[in-house]
């Protein structure tokens, strides 16, 4: 072997270590991300547990309920077409039944659309159960309905069951976990005043 095999056997060796060594810091990257996902997660899930409870809307960053319907145009409705007693039974119905629909995996509302190269799933228009509904008890109660289904398909799209999520109310969109912690934070100075 003269000297440049022996130079080029020696470089081949070294970039061989360095890549080993690149392969193990990048090995403990990950393991780092990792953990620092699950931490960021379950910090998620505590603020989730923690402002489950609070219902004071002068806080900007509350628990949503995504998949719930909104009660309140079938209320509406409700009075306008019934009177005493029978408007809060004629309500508790026709909200439950909706919304035992809206968590029945047997109804598919939903065609897939494609936007861009992405598949979107949304809310049939032309659904006939959604059609009747409209037609019947009006569209603020059809738009309750397939909102609600619209968050189903997005926050918990393997299931049809409503699932907690951080909400900023202002801005009309997910919370970051930092927001929630100063909702959260906010929350506990009032308490203690």
């Amino acid at each position: 072997m003269n000297d440049k095999e022996e130079e080029l056997k020696k470089v081949i060796m070294d970039l061989e270590e360095e890549r080993r060594d690149l392969e193990d810091a990048n090995i403990e990257l990950c393991k780092r991300l990792c953990e620092s996902n699950d931490e960021i997660r379950e910090a998620h899930e505590e603020l989730i547990s923690g402002l489950r409870g609070i219902s004071d809307e002068s806080l900007t960053v509350r628990v949503k309920m995504m998949g719930r319907v909104d009660k309140k145009p079938f209320l509406k409705v409700c009075e306008e077409i019934f009177s005493g007693k029978a408007v809060a039974l004629q309500h508790d119905r026709l909200f439950s039944k909706w919304q035992e629909r809206v968590c029945d995996s047997r109804w598919e509302p939903f065609k897939i659309q494609r936007s861009g190269d992405k598949i979107l799933g949304v809310v049939d228009e032309e659904d006939e159960k959604l059609k009747k509904l409209s037609i019947k008890w009006g569209e603020d109660v059809k738009m309750a309905v397939k909102t609600a289904l619209e968050e189903l398909y997005e926050f918990n799209g393997s299931g049809r069951y409503p699932v907690s999520v951080l909400w900023n109310f202002e801005r009309g969109r997910k919370a970051t976990v930092k927001e929630g912690i100063i909702a959260h934070m906010k929350n506990l100075k009032r308490k203690r005043t």
